[in-house]
């Protein structure tokens, strides 16, 4: 996908103490008096992926992006496993965001959030409505257990061996989620690293279908960057993301006086377009763009919608 603006270093960047021991690393781009827009990243513990802020003119946005904690630059990184999960949650990275805001000084922001920063997106909006002009949700997922299955147990329909080999690195009795995140926690640096590679073969095996893309996108991450994310992303789905089940989509009301777009591939294997949907069913002020050709990692087509997303945005509040 071609990205409208160029890639463009941060004016500004630092670490921000957040407590529990942590610190997020957030950087800004952009025109420093430009309309705040916060993009949170995927994952969870993806990290800020490179060329994010190419989807935002430089000369109207002031772009923030930060890695939440636990991954990116952000310390104690996930891969030690002396790091204490147990101050990462959903609550944890939603103070986070609100700490980060003040810090800046920005009073109400655009959230844009892809995948899992979707669900995060959706979360803050419930929460802090007051300080949200507008969401852009892209291969959006509200991280609900049954979301979850899917992804780790359910698309083994169309990926039988993919799935039996993903398996097989945690024995039958044992929880498939909590089995990888022991595994990732681990003492062992080799245990680490066989658990996160058997991981991120399968996320690979779930995109495999997909027209665009990078092959391999987890399995050529940085060992320690892959390790983490599956710690987080193991450490989130064994708790159900600390959300009661179908609590965003119940409690969708709370955006209704906010505007949305919602850009989903209909071929989103890791993310089924369903939840998108059902999330614009019961939400009159958010619009829906199903991408036909597009999966998780979109396609031109995607690519122009989200252009198109921000582009609504675009003008001052």
């Amino acid at each position: 996908m071609k990205n409208p603006f160029p890639l463009i270093e941060p004016y500004d960047d630092g670490f921000l103490d957040v407590g529990d021991g942590n610190t997020v690393y957030w950087k800004v781009f952009g025109n420093p008096e430009g309309k705040p827009v916060v993009v949170l990243h995927g994952g969870p513990g993806g990290g800020s992926p490179k060329g994010t802020q190419r989807s935002f003119d430089p000369t109207k946005f002031r772009i923030v992006l930060f890695d939440q904690r636990g991954c990116g630059r952000s310390t104690p990184h996930a891969a030690d496993p002396a790091t204490d999960m147990a101050v990462n949650t959903t609550d944890h990275l939603l103070r986070d965001t609100e700490l980060l805001r003040e810090h800046l000084g920005v009073d109400r922001w655009l959230v844009f959030g892809g995948s899992w920063g979707s669900t995060l997106a959706l979360a803050y909006a419930e929460r802090f409505p007051e300080r949200v002009t507008g969401l852009i949700l892209v291969s959006i997922t509200t991280s609900t257990r049954a979301e979850t299955d899917w992804l780790y147990r359910g698309a083994a329909k169309f990926f039988p061996a993919e799935w039996a080999a993903f398996r097989s690195e945690v024995p039958a009795d044992e929880d498939l989620l909590q089995g990888y995140l022991d595994r990732v926690s681990d003492p062992d640096p080799d245990v680490r690293a066989r658990a996160a590679t058997a991981w991120g073969t399968w996320e690979d095996a779930v995109l495999s279908l997909e027209i665009s893309g990078k092959p391999n996108m987890y399995t050529d991450r940085a060992t320690d960057d892959m390790i983490a994310m599956v710690r987080i992303c193991a450490h989130y789905g064994v708790h159900g993301a600390w959300l009661e089940e179908g609590q965003l989509l119940r409690d969708v009301g709370k955006l209704r006086d906010i505007p949305a777009v919602l850009v989903h591939g209909q071929r989103d294997m890791s993310c089924p377009a369903e939840t998108a949907w059902h999330l614009t069913r019961s939400w009159p002020g958010a619009e829906l763009h199903l991408i036909a050709d597009a999966g998780h990692r979109g396609s031109p087509d995607f690519g122009a919608a989200i252009g198109k997303a921000v582009a609504k945005f675009t003008d001052p509040d």
